[in-house]
């Protein structure tokens, strides 16, 4: 491969640091760069498609703070209506005029949603919408995806993808077995496993949450009439349909997964986008079951920091960015040629790979045929991406470090980023 190292020597140095005072160096697992190896850089500004680390190197940005960054890190409308509510305070922990706006916007967005709850991150509000369906129904089994991952609680630490599949951590240690024991499992895209689940605990379960497009075990879509078929499902056994949404939220439509197959679940969960970039979560369905959220009901779930005015007004801004008109139009466009590119230039530098995309959200696996769920991901070879993320980042394209994490473009890309992604791209597997 030809020789173009980076200067990484102050990334190095405060990561060194940062070895002894957190652990691994980082505040959240697959920052580390475990997966794919070499050095994490440390980031020091972002602004549009771009990031710049601490040694002053540039980089073309596809993993967009994991999804928030839709319109392009820090812009400029966002920017200056964060700054203008910061002058009236960081936090109220009261109600704020804020909260309406952005809940309506929600709620005229998401098909699935009468009432939206605000919280603080998607883990919280998957934590909450679990006690909820569980509380609505009176049942206590829940049934998840292998691969699919809804945050860090303990209870969806099952076969949980995303960072635990990047470390090869089977589950995690700390978490009882009386945490689980309710949760059961699925391949995902597989109608039937979900059948004999139903079957064989009759009475029992009280719904089904899943991601409808998989980001967490890298990028997988459901196969035809999967979605339909669960809904289906949960209808004919009295059983809650829950759409994980806090990354496919806004982003692979405004409406979302459900405006985008056209299947609508009883309950959501929201994250990423909805909060322009500072930490935000929400869930919320039909108004019959959240009203069983305290203080309407009797179902208690609270947050010191939940609907503060910044996440909300940068949430507003961020959507209203999204609704002028050509703004999906332009995301699928490009997106569908990074996508497409990749693939051909694997082909044809004879690297089997699949991967594909649908609006802004995109991932390729250095897997041949094709990837149905988290067993096909696993076939992928991760040593192969380890090694062409690092020739990627070498030329100034940083993509999600794990093949098991999907990839995002945002309105901020141009077509000439895309060009030299792929480029990037040919040099690297040119020489893999």
């Amino acid at each position: 491969m030809v020789n173009t190292s980076i200067k990484t020597t102050k990334s190095e140095e405060i990561f060194a640091a940062a070895q002894k005072l957190m652990p691994g160096g980082v505040s959240s697992p697959v920052r580390a760069f475990k997966s794919v190896g070499g050095q994490p850089i440390v980031f020091d500004r972002v602004k549009g498609a771009y990031v710049w680390d601490v040694d002053g190197n540039q980089y073309i940005d596809y993993v967009g703070t994991w999804g928030p960054a839709i319109c392009g890190h820090a812009h400029p409308d966002v920017i200056a209506a964060l700054k203008e509510a910061l002058e009236k305070g960081t936090s109220f922990g009261a109600p704020c005029a804020l909260e309406n706006v952005l809940a309506e916007m929600v709620i005229a967005a998401v098909p699935s949603i009468e009432m939206v709850r605000f919280v603080n991150s998607g883990t919280e509000a998957c934590m909450a919408v679990l006690r909820l369906m569980r509380a609505f129904t009176k049942r206590e089994k829940v049934i998840k995806f292998e691969g699919c991952y809804h945050g860090h609680a303990d209870m969806f630490l099952v076969k949980a993808g995303s960072g635990v599949a990047t470390l090869g951590l089977p589950d995690s240690p700390g978490v009882p077995k009386s945490a689980t024991s309710s949760t059961l499992t699925a391949p995902y895209n597989d109608l039937e496993a979900v059948k004999e689940l139903f079957e064989a605990n009759p009475g029992e379960i009280a719904g089904v949450i899943l991601e409808p497009v998989v980001g967490n075990a890298g990028f997988i879509t459901p196969d035809a009439g999967f979605l339909e078929g669960l809904r289906e499902l949960t209808q004919e056994h009295e059983a809650l349909l829950v759409f994980d949404e806090v990354m496919t939220g806004f982003r692979i439509a405004y409406g979302g997964a459900q405006e985008k197959f056209g299947v609508t679940p009883d309950l959501t969960t929201l994250g990423k986008i909805i909060g322009g970039g500072l930490p935000v979560g929400a869930y919320g369905g039909r108004s019959d079951i959240m009203s069983m959220v305290a203080p309407s009901g009797p179902m208690y779930q609270a947050g010191t920091l939940s609907g503060n005015p910044l996440a909300m007004t940068a949430g507003i801004e961020t959507l209203k960015l999204l609704q002028k008109p050509g703004t999906y139009e332009y995301l699928d466009k490009i997106t569908k040629q990074l996508a497409n590119g990749l693939l051909e230039i694997a082909k044809e530098t004879n690297h089997a790979a699949c991967g594909g995309q649908i609006s802004a959200m995109f991932g390729m696996f250095f897997a041949p045929g094709s990837v149905h769920n988290y067993e096909d991901a696993k076939r992928a070879d991760t040593k192969k991406f380890g090694l062409f993320h690092r020739g990627m980042l070498e030329r100034g394209i940083y993509l999600a470090p794990s093949q098991f994490e999907a990839g995002f473009t945002s309105f901020a890309h141009t077509e000439e980023d895309i060009q030299k992604t792929l480029a990037a791209a040919r040099d690297v597997m040119s020489n893999l």
